[in-house]
């Protein structure tokens, strides 16, 4: 157990470092200043200090002589908010201080606390291995994707990422940025979540007083990830309009600040990803062409986990690992139920896996190691879909009318609640008004 003082002035950011560095078994005190740190040192010592690198009363690099002066020297770990800052701390002080960028992850604490050797041990005694920090599984499919990975990693290359919802597109994203060993952090943007206002401002960034409610200057997720790996997410979703200012960026490597007249040189890889077809890109106009060969110079499809079935005890032991870890308990799978688990097809992939998985721990006896499974694996998402295509779908239908029947199945369903019945049918809002206006139906449902 350690003794660690975390001097750093955001309350927020201090109260979940002290949630997880107390998870992992530590005792922590806090200081919010230089001045506040000086105290803590009159008359404690401690064995790690975790260190912002600005204070509201100078830098924490005067903290360092501070220690040297008073003669004791603990471990140091910076804490900076930007790459480049990051090594400019490298080159300034001794090899034996650390360096962290927010945010942080439960894992980079972990390792500069506890050190490589007792995270390797960790990661051993578990028996099941994480493909660049966080891939699970042995299958054909997925030896191939590593291999993917691997090849692209090396390129600076723009990655599109296409698959069904549930995937783990994220995640993929998280190991290409992983295995790139580049400077900068990853920065995730879902695409579909922004109106059509908002969305120039969260990719490209704004200047103070641009428009109403902008009190001050934002950088976009363009400028956070210089150096780094910019994630956005449901790209195909984004309004047609806004796309030509997308491939500007793309192509000169500048963005422009809404309201501002500077170009800010930019430098990240773009991974981007769908949930749509090939097929639907191409006849749906959701994606102009130029775009579409910009992002997807390496397009990576992951498999559905119908696909990889020998996978899933792998991630169901993760998964129950990762909570009895979290919760203190000690719950197995039987080889029964890791074969029931593969029996079923999981149409909502790997998120609907981890949700029953989770489920099944909450109805389990703690005072016992017996996980129990519910009757019926289905979520209630996809049991809807599953009645409303077989009761819709008969021989000699077209597409557009299965997909027409299955939309107002679903909508019948939830009382004509669009959000929801979008989210089951594993589409966006907007993408489900299209396809209401094509087939002429949004009137029943307004």
């Amino acid at each position: 157990m350690l003794n660690i003082l975390l001097v750093d002035d955001d309350v927020e950011f201090s109260d979940v470092v002290c949630h997880i560095v107390e998870f992992l078994g530590h005792n922590i005190n806090t200081a919010t200043s230089l001045k506040e740190a000086h105290q803590w040192f009159e008359n404690n010592t401690f064995d790690h200090v975790l260190l912002d690198f600005m204070l509201p009363d100078g830098s924490g690099l005067h903290l360092l002589d501070h220690l040297k002066m008073i003669g004791q020297s603990p471990k140091i770990t910076l804490i900076s908010g930007h790459p480049s800052v990051k090594g400019i701390l490298a080159e300034m002080c001794e090899p034996n201080v650390g360096h962290l960028l927010k945010p942080l992850q439960r894992e980079d604490l972990e390792l500069v606390l506890n050190g490589p050797k007792k995270a390797v041990k960790k990661a051993k005694s578990s028996g099941i291995t994480r493909h660049f920090g966080g891939l699970i599984g042995e299958s054909e499919a997925m030896q191939k994707l590593y291999n993917m990975i691997e090849r692209v990693a090396k390129t600076n290359a723009n990655v599109m990422l296409m698959g069904e919802s549930g995937a783990g597109k994220e995640v993929v994203a998280q190991a290409i940025h992983n295995a790139s060993q580049c400077e900068g952090p990853l920065v995730a943007s879902n695409c579909g979540a922004l109106s059509k206002e908002l969305i120039g401002s969260e990719l490209f960034g704004h200047e103070k007083g641009a428009f109403t409610g902008a009190i001050a200057r934002k950088e976009g997720v363009f400028e956070q990830s210089n150096n780094g790996t910019l994630f956005l997410d449901e790209v195909t979703e984004m309004p047609i309009d806004m796309q030509p200012n997308l491939l500007r960026v793309l192509e000169t490597k500048k963005v422009t600040r809404v309201g501002g007249n500077r170009e800010i040189p930019t430098n990240c890889r773009v991974i981007s990803a769908t949930n749509r077809t090939l097929s639907d890109l191409a006849h749906n106009n959701v994606i102009r062409e130029d775009i579409y060969f910009r992002l997807a110079v390496f397009p990576i499809d992951i498999p559905p986990l119908r696909d990889r079935k020998e996978d899933i005890p792998l991630l169901a032991k993760a998964f129950l690992e990762q909570l009895n870890d979290e919760n203190g308990t000690a719950f197995s799978w039987t080889a029964q139920q890791l074969k029931e688990l593969q029996s079923y097809e999981w149409p909502g992939n790997v998120r609907e896996l981890r949700h029953a998985i989770h489920r099944a721990f909450i109805m389990s006896d703690p005072q016992t190691s017996d996980i129990t499974l519910p009757d019926n694996l289905e979520s209630p998402f996809s049991r809807v879909n599953n009645q409303a295509a077989e009761k819709q779908v008969s021989a000699g239908q077209t597409i557009e009318e299965v997909e027409k029947e299955l939309i107002h199945a679903t909508l019948d369903k939830v009382q004509g609640n669009k959000t929801l019945a979008a989210q089951m049918l594993g589409i966006s809002t907007k993408t489900l008004y299209n396809r209401l206006n094509a087939y002429g139906g949004i009137g029943e449902y307004k």
